[in-house]
């Protein structure tokens, strides 16, 4: 239920406001819920805005120092997704190596395929930031534990040994699939992409079988799917009401799969942030983004997630999941 208001209550908003990417602060509340069971203090959401303004920030000024520079933008770049990469296999830094990747995506693509937007990008990313905490605090006032959240064991953190080989790997497999996109002058292709892959990369650790790769592959692309039919039905009744009815509805489906299930929680709250992007793309004020290309992105969705499985089986070590070390907390008493 957390899950469901917070995506619907902040996508609704963010399209009522008429903004750019209404799908960013749903993404942000989604990944605020995943990330932890409690809410955030105050200070920490404050934090997590100011990591997402400064890091929006950062990444313009980067893109336009070396924007007409491809090498050494991608190099820098690939420092910093590789850093990202290494603190989430590391579990270090809670959610905000995911959404620094988010942002190191949505910004430069943004800043070098729109060159219309500017400096307006960071304040864009800001709005989102706070939309995604307001929407996720609220949602825990809405929905409260109805037990102490510290009387519960936490799941098992899997830390991978060979954690600097794969986040070298998923650095690989994001560049290069961020400097085909932005060879491409199709702005909202080059969003539906390398988010997809982003999305993935954390659910990659999953396939340990042709049937869970199998299953990765249909689970994400249900989202494109149902982000399609979604959309058919909003342009039936274009209203904001309706809006907020579809949303929910597919929060609750997809969120509820991804908060009942310990190990595949991921997989779905994937799933959920691929039909925010590709529902959200349908209704943007982007160039690109209308109802026209829906068969197409959900053809970028599939493409991402082949291209995403093969190349991690390439660059991957055989069976990480045979040489990680599982960490378990303590139960509070």
């Amino acid at each position: 239920m957390r899950i469901a208001f917070a995506v619907a209550a902040s996508f609704t908003t963010a399209v009522a406001q008429g903004e750019v990417i209404p799908f960013l602060g749903a993404v942000f509340a989604t990944q605020f819920l995943m990330a932890s069971r409690r809410p955030m203090g105050v200070p920490q959401g404050i934090g997590f805005v100011a990591v997402i303004v400064l890091a929006g920030y950062g990444f313009m000024l980067l893109t336009s120092i070396l924007g007409n520079r491809p090498t050494p933008y991608l190099l820098m770049l690939g420092l910093i997704y590789f850093a990202c990469f290494l603190a989430q296999l590391n579990r270090r830094g809670g959610p905000a190596p995911g959404l620094i990747l988010i942002i190191g995506v949505a910004a430069p693509l943004l800043g070098v395929l729109d060159r219309d937007l500017g400096a307006s990008v960071v304040v864009i990313l800001g709005k989102a930031a706070a939309n995604g905490v307001l929407f996720a605090w609220l949602a825990h006032v809405a929905f409260p534990d109805q037990e102490s959240a510290d009387s519960r064991p936490l799941p098992p953190q899997h830390i991978h040994r060979q954690a600097t080989r794969i986040a070298f790997a998923n650095t690989v497999i994001l560049l290069v699939i961020f400097a085909f996109c932005v060879a491409d002058d199709d702005l909202s292709t080059a969003v539906v992409l390398p988010l997809t892959v982003v999305s993935l990369l954390g659910q990659i650790d999953l396939v340990t079988s042709p049937r869970a790769a199998a299953g990765l592959v249909i689970v994400n692309l249900l989202g494109g799917i149902v982000a399609s039919i979604s959309f058919t039905i909003l342009r039936l009744w274009p209203e904001l009401f309706w809006l907020f009815l579809i949303v929910l509805t597919v929060g609750l489906i997809f969120g509820g799969l991804a908060a009942a299930n310990v190990t595949t929680g991921k997989l779905y709250a994937g799933a959920l942030i691929t039909f925010l992007i590709l529902f959200g793309l349908g209704v943007s004020p982007l160039p690109g983004s209308s109802a026209e290309a829906f068969s197409t992105r959900i053809a970028y969705v599939l493409a991402a997630v082949v291209y995403t499985i093969l190349m991690a089986a390439v660059l991957w070590p055989a069976r990480p999941d045979l040489g990680s070390a599982e960490v378990r907390h303590p139960v509070s008493t």
